[in-house]
């Protein structure tokens, strides 16, 4: 929606609920700093809409349907089944969303949330937070040739993010990160994969090994029944190996030391110099800026949907294996 003189951004957050209501607090606060308004929050529990609403001083909504034509930027931070039918809605009016992982359920819903941005002019971002971790800030202009990848991330059993499997709901931060390091343009090769139901009825542990075109191989293990909340990543590339923890925001290069008298004599640990900002805040930041100066958005439809591409072949493989379990 054309928004006159860039200025005063109206924006809304679709679903306030563990996340969503974050977004409500970074919008809240980028408003008051001038540039955008924020209009409000819509949830299908009016308790919860009226509870962030009064957080965030602004109004509350029950229906989304209601925002049309209030607003000319939204977050849809709901179940991911809703995904499509909200962005498109606002989509075809114009109006610009950030839709959080995953894009969509499938691949054909994706291509019709692209499409209608296009048909329209407005433009979609998709979610995927851990690219502004700041840590991964700090480290992604150090990246040069990534070759084998380690990669955990477990956390203790949710309340939220139910309606999708483990691999949707959390090993697809890294599917993305991976093909964004490796490179967009770099094409899967084979995936084998494995992964369980334990505590509910959809895959809460999963292990997936990626290998690319170009010989590049990832191994991810993700579970959302851990009993602490690891998020590493372990790479490495020509003469350098990669620590990268998003939890403590750490990131560091190890390599030969070039000042030593031999090669092997000595090597040099790099930590990184790494910005603590909110990575929520830095998203939403970039998210308005976009709409604002009119420029494609850092994290595209298209990205989201190579991830949910990604993301769905592994679930293919576990398919595949789990049907030879008696789980």
């Amino acid at each position: 929606m054309e928004n006159e003189g860039n200025q005063n951004i109206r924006t809304a957050v679709i679903g306030v609920g563990s996340l969503g209501r974050h977004h409500a607090r970074n919008y809240a606060e980028l408003a008051a700093s001038g540039g955008s308004a924020f209009v409000g929050v819509c949830d299908a529990n009016e308790e919860t809409a009226k509870e962030i609403a009064e957080k965030n001083s602004c109004a509350y909504f029950t229906d989304w349907q209601d925002l049309l034509g209030r607003v000319d930027a939204v977050s849809i931070v709901t179940p991911t089944e809703t995904h499509c039918e909200i962005a498109c809605a606002f989509l075809k009016e114009g109006v610009d969303c950030l839709v959080e992982k995953p894009i969509a359920r499938t691949l054909e819903e994706a291509d019709k949330m692209i499409a209608a941005a296009r048909e329209s002019g407005a433009k979609i971002m998709v979610g995927h937070l851990e690219r502004y971790n700041p840590a991964m800030v700090a480290l992604r202009p150090h990246v040069t040739n990534p070759l084998y990848f380690e990669i955990h991330r477990v956390s203790p059993f949710p309340n939220r993010s139910l309606d999708v499997d483990v691999v949707l709901d959390v090993m697809i931060h890294d599917l993305d990160a991976i093909q964004w390091l490796v490179g967009e343009d770099v094409k899967c090769e084979s995936i084998h994969a494995v992964g369980i139901p334990i505590l509910s009825d959809k895959v809460d542990a999963a292990n997936a090994r990626i290998e690319f075109e170009n010989g590049a191989v990832a191994n991810i293990t993700s579970s959302r029944v851990g009993t602490e909340k690891i998020r590493k990543t372990r790479f490495y590339q020509t003469k350098s190996y990669v620590v990268l923890d998003y939890v403590t925001k750490f990131a560091s290069i190890t390599s030969l030391d070039p000042k030593a008298a031999h090669p092997l004599l000595g090597i040099d640990i790099n930590r990184l110099e790494v910005e603590d900002v909110e990575p929520l805040r830095a998203e939403l930041s970039d998210f308005l800026s976009v709409i604002r100066n009119d420029h494609i958005p850092p994290i595209t439809a298209e990205d989201g949907r190579r991830a949910l591409d990604l993301a769905l072949q592994v679930l293919e493989k576990i398919e595949t294996h789990t049907s030879r379990l008696n789980v």
